[in-house]
């Protein structure tokens, strides 16, 4: 029985703060405030998926209990770095807001939190999608934010910070994590490219950080899935082929047919490209794109 591989984006997490991609604002805040030892109880951290929230959360959870860290930096070597980095810690609670969403489970994670450290660490409890918890459950939340105990941190995170009920997010420290530059996608996929010894072709990956819009996780799952299907040698066709996207020399068919006023004729390419298998969703990516570089050149940009 083959053994299941582990997934790109788990085995290239970010292990330490310079590692962590395009969120260099939230990074330095952070390190300041472990440095100055001025950590607040609650943060909540939100923005797209991908961008590096739960990865930052557990870089935290390191800064502050690793008992050798340096230039701000977790060692990755103590026995608490370790821990983390196994996903066995004691110290790091992690729930999933989006299936354990009711007052039962919050009642739950109030008596962890009463509980105190063995070894005097600092416990970090991590909430992800913490939009998706009921009223209810917001509110017995809100007890525990309001008087924490000691050595206790949390972090929630969320991709819909307007759900959130303002009396939770007052009693946070907030930073907004951003979309993840193009530029800095494709260098993170070439260098996971090269340390996995795959012969990537420039333009593929550029595909692949499109597609991914903005978040490394995706970025990285989607390289998983190009690997999968043309093997350790990724061509820009066999990029396009994985996303299900068309050929740039039909998409521009349809932007001519356009231009043309022909709009029979570019509601059959559009319906041919359809019944060829061609995802629609990338099509109108692709459209869009190749407008916006139309109207740059126009611009002289």
């Amino acid at each position: 029985m083959t053994g299941q591989a582990q997934s790109l984006y788990r085995k290239w997490r970010s292990q330490t703060f310079s590692d962590l991609v395009g969120q260099e604002a939230v990074i330095q805040t952070l390190r300041q405030a472990v440095a100055q030892a001025r950590l607040t109880h609650a943060y909540l951290f939100s923005g797209p998926r991908g961008t590096g929230k739960t990865s930052t959360a557990r870089l935290l959870a390191k800064m502050v209990n690793c008992t050798n860290p340096r230039d701000g930096e977790p060692c990755n070597t103590c026995l608490s770095c370790s821990e983390i980095t196994d996903g066995r810690s004691t110290d790091v609670f992690e729930i999933d807001a989006a299936s354990n969403r009711g007052i039962d489970e919050i009642r739950e994670l109030r008596d962890r939190v009463r509980v105190v450290s063995a070894i005097g660490r600092t416990r970090l409890f991590i909430i992800d999608e913490v939009h998706m918890l009921t009223t209810e459950a917001f509110n017995a939340l809100l007890k525990t934010l309001e008087e924490p105990p000691p050595n206790v941190l949390f972090v929630l995170a969320t991709t819909e910070a307007h759900k959130i009920p303002a009396t939770v997010i007052s009693r946070c420290q907030r930073f907004e994590f951003r979309r993840i530059a193009l530029r800095d996608i494709i260098a993170r996929l070439q260098y996971v490219s090269d340390q996995e010894g795959l012969r990537t072709e420039p333009h593929a990956l550029e595909l692949i950080a499109r597609a991914a819009q903005g978040g490394m996780r995706d970025a990285l799952s989607l390289l998983d899935q190009a690997r999968a299907f043309a093997g350790d040698a990724i061509s820009a066709e066999a990029a396009r082929s994985m996303l299900g996207m068309a050929d740039p020399a039909l998409v521009r068919g349809v932007i001519e047919f356009v231009a043309a006023g022909d709009t029979a004729g570019g509601l059959h390419r559009i319906n041919h490209l359809a019944q060829s298998g061609i995802d629609l969703r990338q099509l109108a990516n692709q459209l869009a794109e190749l407008w916006r570089q139309l109207m740059l050149t126009r611009a002289g940009a």
